[in-house]
């Protein structure tokens, strides 16, 4: 099983250890991308604040973010599991799981990324500023950028198994499972079942206790079906809607009563 997540907006501070070494990231088909990326975000960074300022849509109070990202090569780097905070990561609090249970988070999660690509959440990173739907100068609009190295590598990846699909809409765009892989696929949206509205931060903490609950479970689901299975057995009402053609993912509507 594969489960795709987004990262978070907000991240902890880098570390105090030793500095990224790019070739030591998991999924090193991406590794031309991400040194690409992190030239041209480095140099918008150091040599133009206020355009920086702009392209990566951030607000005055948030201009420490632009010195963050000059800093990239040098900064500590800490596990990608660490780095990513925010109402899923929280929910999800790797820190927390027993032995077993940290061992399939290595082995399952794979973290969308503006910057990386994709990441595990072992892979020791930096903490930095650069979402799916930045537009840099150079290589353009991310998530567009992305899709041609994701296309060949995500596969590889997601090996015969279940892809559990819980990005956000803008980091969906860098890869769109297709053929026997999306077929294989299941994507969820979190309704609050009263009014069966999405509601952001409580899509996003259920999301992260459906992976935590996976995790600790050691649940192995093999295909959606089996996945809603395992997750009414997890406790969840799962609508499941199956793909009416081939070569389409399924999609999970998972309905929660109390919004917390």
């Amino acid at each position: 099983m594969l489960v795709l997540l987004p990262p978070s907006e907000g991240k902890a501070a880098s570390g105090r250890g030793a500095p990224l070494k790019p070739e030591a990231l998991s999924l090193p088909g991406l590794a031309e991308g991400r040194a690409a990326v992190l030239d041209e975000l480095v140099e918008l960074c150091v040599s133009d604040e206020e355009k920086a300022r702009e392209v990566l849509g951030l607000s005055e109070g948030l201009r420490g973010e632009i010195a963050k990202n000059t800093g990239l090569r040098t900064a500590g780097a800490r596990p990608a599991g660490e780095i990513y905070t925010g109402v899923l990561y929280d929910a999800l609090d790797l820190a927390t799981l027993d032995a077993a249970a940290r061992r399939r988070a290595r082995e399952r999660l794979l973290v969308f990324s503006g910057l990386w690509g994709a990441v595990r959440v072992d892979d020791l990173i930096p903490s930095y500023r650069c979402s799916m739907g930045v537009k840099l100068p150079g290589l353009g609009a991310l998530g567009a950028y992305w899709r041609t190295p994701m296309a060949s590598v995500l596969p590889e990846a997601a090996g015969e198994g279940l892809v559990l699909d819980l990005r956000s809409a803008a980091y969906a765009t860098a890869w769109k499972p297709k053929g026997e892989v999306a077929e294989r696929t299941a994507t969820v949206r979190v309704l609050h079942a009263p009014t069966r509205k999405v509601v952001s931060h409580f899509n996003k903490a259920t999301k992260g206790r459906i992976v935590r609950g996976l995790l600790q479970s050691a649940a192995a689901p093999k295909d959606p079906a089996e996945l809603v299975e395992t997750l009414r057995g997890l406790g969840y009402v799962v609508e499941p809607k199956a793909p009416e053609r081939a070569g389409t993912a399924w999609s999970l509507d998972v309905l929660v009563d109390e919004i917390h």
